[in-house]
């Protein structure tokens, strides 16, 4: 039996909490104290409510599972990524931020999207350190290294992860190469019409500052902490393990933490201090998450008991529905709460743990994932909370002086970028009926 339909309440004000909170009282918001007593008394009446309700302490045991393991991936990539640093300076032109956006768009893929986030982000600044105008370099960053650049492979982003877990084969997604190529080129564009015109106007207003002149100028790059490479393929190696080998819950992310254990221990303290790296942005990202882990446990049970009254049949109606709950809600459980919802209405039990296998070989199947793969990471980016690594990201670059727009300020630049993009994108490869 559905819960009922009130048991939704703690998600969304824990979500209009997490947008109003941080524009309307930033200072008290910016401590991990008042985040965590926020966080849990959005989650205590939801998990109490589960507790105490049939069935629900294994719906609780579930998404507390997928919290930690989400968490665990999250925390090795963000240690590791802290502990190599990119020395020297690339040009801080418009061309060269383009190009490495364009980097961030295909190592997102090998490394992870919080891999790749971590790694490039303070490059990029230190190559704008100079500019008035940086924002924007933050949000292009968001949208393209900390989302829709990691489509590619079920490492790229947790959806994709949980989705070669739980059947689909590790190059399938490789099939998404035309969306990415698509949203990620046009985005890419964009950013560097958007900062040849800031980079242009700073000029004319101060000429005698010779803006251009310090942004040519770079020094040749160098890799510290290389050790920290070889730790990078290992969890490469223990999630790849995951999917291929029955291992008990709690062994791979006890791996995991582990690795970032000893990526902290060995990496030298110059290197931290060189990528200005605190466990703030992923502190504050484990307390947040925390708290919509267990509280969306009821809005997704609502969502899979009423899949036949959702009305959703054709892929592009797949592709906005994921991307819009991505947004408001992590793109990971989403994902799965989609492909359930299309699984079921394609007769396939989502009882046996690898149905998606069953799902891309039914008619139509592949195209509902595909949509649903898409949405889910793209979508994304529209909100600080779509995607663990935004508020990485946005902490990082508040930490280097960086104004960053506040929740719904950022929500509504994201939007206004975006979505014109991805409603090309939905007549270029999701308009068939399938």
């Amino acid at each position: 039996m559905p819960p009922p339909l009130w048991t939704v309440t703690p998600f969304l004000l824990l979500l209009a909490a997490v947008a109003l909170l941080e524009v309307l009282a930033a200072g008290w918001w910016s401590r991990l104290a008042h985040k965590a007593l926020i966080a849990g008394l959005a989650a205590t009446p939801a998990a109490l409510h589960l507790l105490f309700t049939d069935g629900g302490t294994t719906a609780l045991a579930h998404s507390l599972s997928e919290y930690l393991s989400f968490l665990a991936l999250l925390t090795a990539l963000f240690v590791i990524a802290g502990g190599i640093e990119v020395r020297g300076s690339l040009a801080g032109t418009p061309l060269s931020n383009a190009g490495m956006l364009a980097v961030g768009a295909v190592l997102a893929n090998v490394v992870g999207t919080t891999g790749a986030a971590m790694l490039l982000i303070r490059p990029l600044l230190r190559a704008n350190a100079r500019r008035a105008s940086r924002t924007h370099l933050v949000v292009f960053f968001i949208l393209i290294v900390a989302n829709a650049g990691g489509l590619l492979t079920p490492i790229g982003d947790p959806p994709l992860y949980l989705g070669f877990l739980k059947g689909v084969p590790f190059a399938w997604t490789l099939r998404l190469w035309g969306p990415w190529l698509f949203v990620n080129a046009v985005l890419i564009l964009l950013f560097n019409l958007v900062d040849q015109f800031l980079v242009n106007r700073e000029e004319r207003r101060d000429p005698a500052a010779g803006l251009l002149d310090e942004l040519i100028v770079h020094r040749p790059l160098r890799l510290a902490g290389r050790r920290n490479v070889l730790l990078l393929g290992a969890v490469i190696v223990v999630l790849i393990g995951k999917g291929t080998v029955t291992l008990p819950f709690g062994v791979p992310e006890a791996a995991l933490l582990t690795i970032a254990w000893v990526s902290y221990r060995i990496t030298p303290r110059a290197i931290h201090d060189g990528n200005h790296f605190t466990v703030g942005p992923i502190a504050s990202v484990a307390v947040i998450f925390a708290g919509i882990f267990v509280t969306m446990t009821q809005p997704l049970l609502l969502l899979n008991a009423h899949a036949q009254q959702i009305g959703l049949h054709q892929p592009w109606q797949y592709f906005w529905a994921s991307g819009a709950l991505s947004s408001t809600l992590d793109n990971a459980p989403t994902y799965l709460a989609f492909t359930s919802v299309a699984a079921g209405q394609l007769g396939i039990s989502v009882d046996d743990p690898t149905y998606l296998a069953s799902l891309i070989n039914v008619p139509g199947g592949t195209e509902l994932l595909a949509a649903i793969a898409c949405g889910s990471v793209m979508m994304g980016a529209l909100t600080y909370i779509g995607n663990g690594p935004n508020l990485m990201v946005k902490e990082i670059a508040e930490e280097r002086g960086v104004l960053m727009p506040h929740f719904f300020a950022y929500a509504l630049l994201a939007a206004v970028i975006l979505l014109p993009v991805l409603v090309a994108a939905t007549f270029l490869f999701f308009a068939s009926t399938g």
